[in-house]
């Protein structure tokens, strides 16, 4: 392993056992993922939804073969973002590219290649409904006997969506398993669909591990703070920060199309702001 991966990838776990947590933000691009850097954070995110519609694709689960984003056409952008930043970089890897633990364990070892510092691996099945409970965890079982062989310190994320089914044994099924999957390998546990407090200090408190929280899930609520000093380690934004460039994108295009006005272009960054971030902040090895 390059001396420089190596060196992110331990900054990145030790970041999950550090106290506060930390606020990792998702980039779909080079130029995105330079922008949130620059804004001083410790770690940055990779988002399948922000690199799909930046594509022109939909996201997750689609039929038409055509308009799939591949394994191939994901790893090229998550290795574009790697190498643009010197900060640790987490992949989001989806499902792990196919149902079989061989899959995900290929997915993982193609992720520690590419230089990426940690990857997430979802239970909920492309276009259907959670994975078997006992396939599940025999996935992140996988994940982590190629994270072990590989001899890298790959912070593996275990995702589990039973959260979003908002059902009365969602919060129970959400616990056990998460705590399943901390038992079989996984460094950190990742619980989508919660934005209150509340609801946040059990699972902080009944999960053994350290805790992902995502903000902007449908909702412009909550507040990163309050989430980090109720207990949660890491708090991830998925394609928020994605959706709201494409939401600007739209605004621009409707005042300008409507009105003929560029009052938008108030906003934007200079010119010269742009190119001093993009030529000066690269790592070397990638100039």
């Amino acid at each position: 392993m390059h001396d420089t991966t190596r060196l992110r990838t331990e900054t990145f776990a030790a970041l999950h056992r550090a106290r506060p947590g930390f606020v990792m933000p998702n980039a779909w691009d080079a130029g995105s993922a330079l922008v949130l850097a620059a804004a001083g954070f410790p770690a940055i995110a990779t988002t399948s939804a922000g690199i799909a519609f930046s594509l022109g694709k939909p996201d997750y689960a689609v039929r038409e073969p055509h308009l799939r984003v591949t394994r191939e056409e994901m790893f090229l952008r998550m290795r574009e973002i790697v190498d643009a930043v010197s900060l640790p970089v987490n992949g989001d890897l989806e499902a792990g590219f196919g149902d079989a633990p061989e899959d995900v364990a290929a997915t993982v070892r193609l992720a520690i290649e590419a230089g990426l510092a940690g990857g997430n691996i979802e239970d909920k099945q492309p276009g259907a409904g959670l994975y078997d409970e006992a396939l599940a965890v025999e996935r992140i079982v996988a994940a982590r006997a190629a994270i072990d062989a590989s001899g890298s310190a790959f912070v593996l994320t275990a995702r589990t969506d039973a959260l979003q089914a908002a059902t009365p044994e969602a919060l129970a099924a959400t616990i056990r398993r998460a705590n399943r999957f901390r038992e079989a390998g996984a460094d950190c546990l990742f619980t989508p669909g919660v934005n209150d407090v509340a609801t946040i200090r059990v699972l902080v408190r009944e999960i053994a591990g350290p805790l992902n929280v995502v903000m902007g899930l449908g909702t412009s609520e909550g507040n990163a703070q309050e989430f980090l000093a109720a207990g949660v380690q890491r708090i991830s934004l998925g394609g928020s920060i994605a959706r709201s460039a494409l939401g600007f994108v739209r605004r621009c295009a409707e005042e300008l199309y409507s009105r003929g006005t560029i009052g938008f272009a108030a906003g934007q960054i200079p010119h010269g702001e742009l190119n001093a971030l993009f030529a000066g902040a690269r790592p070397a090895a990638s100039i």
